[in-house]
């Protein structure tokens, strides 16, 4: 039976995004929606029993509202003790992907979720924007790197998986770095390359008003769990949901060279 997705849930519009776009990823993978929420008892003012039995009707509610917004979806509810944050990465160990709400993430942790989760899940994480998932191609932020592959190379499969375009994107600082950046996507059919200048952040942010779904690889040697500041500027400001791609199993396949991107439209 294959990986679960998982959503993280604590009662918040963000959180009801986030459901709403694992449940397309879910029923478009073929496997079982896992809803998520860690339990805290923080106040006590309010009675242990009653904390916890207001959490487990957050999970139903929210188990309820993806089936309703997914017909056929195999969806799961589960609440767990411990911190938001470590129970979401626990999570992450055994699952295709984690998603989280994308405005308001601060809340997830003790820190900001791109410091946090996101450089520490063991599966992609998929950060959710706006009430409902946008149309729109799934775009592949590339460097030339072999870390940025990784994302690519997810990216080729929830194309396939959504059965929308392919757009391969490669950001320069001036148009005098246009036949590096040509060279790079050479490979890449006409219809997919897109080559963007200006700074990097910025352009990137505006490329996800048009697209479907952002796809971010990992930064750092041997693909270290980190992000750099593109990224974490991305994730925080992005106008369609982002992946950021890092957790792709070790010992997996090696990810396809550029000139095996094409997916048909």
């Amino acid at each position: 039976m294959p990986d679960p997705v998982v959503v993280g849930v604590d009662g918040t519009a963000p959180a009801r995004a986030a459901v709403r776009l694992a449940a397309r990823e879910a029923i478009s993978r073929g496997c079982v929606l896992k809803v998520v929420h860690a339990f805290t008892w923080a106040d006590p003012g309010t009675g242990y029993a009653s904390a916890r039995g207001a959490a487990s009707r957050l999970v139903e509610e929210a188990v309820a509202f993806a089936q309703r917004s997914t017909p056929g979806l195999d969806a799961r509810g589960q609440l767990l003790d411990g911190p938001p944050a470590r129970v979401l990465i626990a999570q992450s160990r055994a699952a295709d992907l984690l998603v989280v709400g994308g405005d308001g993430l601060d809340r997830l942790g003790a820190g900001s979720v791109v410091d946090d989760l996101v450089p520490r899940s063991w599966c992609p994480v998929a950060l959710a924007r706006g009430q409902r998932p946008p149309t729109g191609p799934v775009v592949a932020a590339v460097d030339g790197s072999e870390f940025s592959l990784l994302g690519l190379r997810f990216a080729i499969e929830e194309a396939a998986l959504r059965g929308c375009p392919l757009r391969v994107v490669h950001v320069i600082g001036a148009a005098g770095r246009r036949e590096a950046a040509d060279r790079l996507l050479a490979a890449v059919p006409a219809e997919q390359r897109r080559i963007l200048v200006g700074p990097p952040a910025a352009t990137l942010i505006r490329a996800t008003r048009r697209a479907g779904l952002l796809v971010l690889g990992p930064r750092g040697a041997g693909g270290a769990r980190r992000i750099g500041s593109v990224a974490g500027e991305v994730l925080r400001r992005g106008g369609c949901p982002v992946v950021f791609a890092h957790g792709l199993p070790a010992g997996s396949a090696a990810p396809p060279a550029v000139q095996q991107t094409s997916v048909g439209e």
